[in-house]
């Protein structure tokens, strides 16, 4: 509300400006500062794609590289923890950790077959 020399509401002005950019911007800042909080495991004990999800996740982190770099070494690691966990137990649950590894389901079944058949020796080659 623009006002006149006596206080009178003389115009309005309006500015259109489409905020995406800088929401975008917010939120990438907001992400890279924002501190990492333990979540509630028994909140997520029973739900497999999460844990699927947090272990890849986790262990890209603790690594520091993406999914793409990861050596068939670090794919037998990541699914020991999943085998560990039970998360094979579900149906459907090799396609989910494909395709949070980047790889096949045939891939995830042989070195889950592989990982199963020597496990102390799968991770050490």
């Amino acid at each position: 509300m623009l006002r006149d020399g006596d206080g009178r509401a003389a115009a309005v002005l309006c500015v259109n400006l489409d905020r995406t950019p800088l929401e975008k911007a917010a939120a990438v800042l907001s992400a890279f500062g924002a501190p990492t909080v333990h979540r509630p495991e028994p909140l997520f004990d029973q739900d497999w794609s999460e844990r699927i999800q947090h272990a890849v996740g986790g262990y890209l982190r603790e690594h520091g590289r993406p999914v793409e770099r990861l050596t068939r070494q670090d794919r037998l690691a990541v699914l020991a923890e999943l085998d560990q966990a039970g998360v094979f137990a579900v149906r459907k649950a090799a396609l989910a950790v494909a395709e949070a590894l980047g790889v096949s389901r045939s891939t995830v079944y042989a070195l889950l077959t592989e990982l199963r058949s020597t496990p102390s020796e799968g991770l050490a080659r």
